[in-house]
C-alpha cells in the first residue's frame, strides 16, 4: 500500500510516521508513506497556496493550480488507487470505510486547510471527501494520519495478531468489552473470575454480554449493524438482553423512517 500525502506542512509528519504501528509497517515494506508540499508547486515567488474567496466572506480558499500540479507530478493509477480530499464535508471515516479503503493499492490523501480548497479542484481530481468527526480541525494533516493508521493496521501481515482485527471495536457493531491483566487485584478491585477459570466458552460468553452492554449504553446506533448468531441470540436472551436490543433496533429504525 502507497499513501501520497499533499501537504503545506510536510514537516508535520516527521514525528507521527515513526512511531508504532506504522514504523513498523514502513520498515517492513507493508506501506510506504510520501510526503509533497503543495508550495512546491505554486506559480509565484511566493510560493502562495491560497487566495480571498470570491464572493467575499471570511478566510482564504486553497488555490486550485498548485493542488493540481502536485496531484500530476504523481502518477496516478486511477483504477488502484483513490484521490481523497480531508474535509470536514466529507463522508464520516467508519471501520467499514477503512476496509474498503485498504482494498487499494494506492490512496492519495490531500489534506484541506482555510476554508477548504477550490471547488474546481474538488470536481476535477478527487474520488471522495471524509471527514473523521463532526467538529473542524485547522488542516487536514492530522485526518490523513487517523486515515493512514487506521488502514495500515487492516493491511495482512502488519498486526502481530491479525486475529485482533476481527475483534476490534466497530467490526461487528459492537464495542469491545472491558480488558483485564497482571495484577490480578488492582487497588482493591478482582479480575472477573470468568477471566480466570480457563473456560473458553465462559469467557466468550461473558464478553459477548459486556460488549453488548456496553454497546447499548455507549452507542446504541450501532447495534442496527450488530449481527448475531444463533448461539448468541440463545445467550442473550437468557440474559435478557435480546429483546432490549432489538427495541433499540426498532426505535432506531422508526426514526430513520420519521425523521419529524
Amino acid at each position: 500500500m502507497v499513501f501520497d500525502i499533499l501537504t503545506i506542512f510536510p514537516d508535520f509528519f516527521l514525528s507521527p510516521l515513526q512511531e508504532g504501528i506504522v514504523r513498523r509497517a514502513r520498515t517492513a515494506r507493508k506501506i510506504s508513506v510520501d510526503v509533497h508540499d503543495i508550495r512546491g508547486y505554486a506559480l509565484d515567488r511566493h510560493r502562495m497556496t491560497d487566495d480571498r474567496p470570491f464572493g467575499g466572506g471570511e478566510g482564504m480558499v486553497m488555490k486550485p493550480e498548485p493542488l493540481a500540479r502536485c496531484l500530476q507530478a504523481i502518477a496516478v493509477d486511477h483504477d488502484r488507487s483513490s484521490i481523497i480530499l480531508l474535509s470536514p464535508r466529507g463522508r464520516q471515516l467508519n471501520q467499514e470505510t477503512a476496509q474498503r479503503l485498504s482494498q487499494y493499492s494506492r490512496l492519495i490523501l490531500v489534506c484541506g486547510r482555510y476554508e477548504g480548497v477550490d471547488e474546481r479542484f474538488r470536481d476535477r481530481y478527487v474520488d471522495e471527501e471524509l471527514s473523521i468527526g463532526d467538529y473542524v480541525l485547522t488542516g487536514g494533516e492530522l485526518a490523513a494520519l487517523v486515515v493512514i493508521d487506521a488502514v495500515t493496521r487492516l493491511l495482512p501481515g502488519v498486526l502481530g495478531c491479525s486475529a485482533s482485527v476481527d475483534h476490534d471495536s466497530f467490526s461487528r457493531g459492537l464495542l469491545k468489552h472491558g480488558q483485564f491483566t497482571r495484577p490480578r487485584i488492582f487497588e482493591g478491585v478482582p479480575v472477573p473470575d470468568v477471566l480466570l477459570s480457563g473456560d473458553h466458552r465462559a469467557i466468550a460468553t461473558y464478553r459477548l454480554i459486556e460488549s453488548v452492554r456496553i454497546t447499548m449504553d455507549r452507542r446504541p446506533d450501532l447495534l442496527a449493524t450488530a449481527r448475531f448468531t444463533a448461539d448468541e441470540q440463545r445467550i442473550l436472551k437468557k440474559e435478557g438482553l435480546l429483546e432490549q436490543v432489538e427495541a433499540i433496533v426498532q426505535e432506531s429504525r422508526s426514526k430513520l423512517s420519521h425523521p419529524g
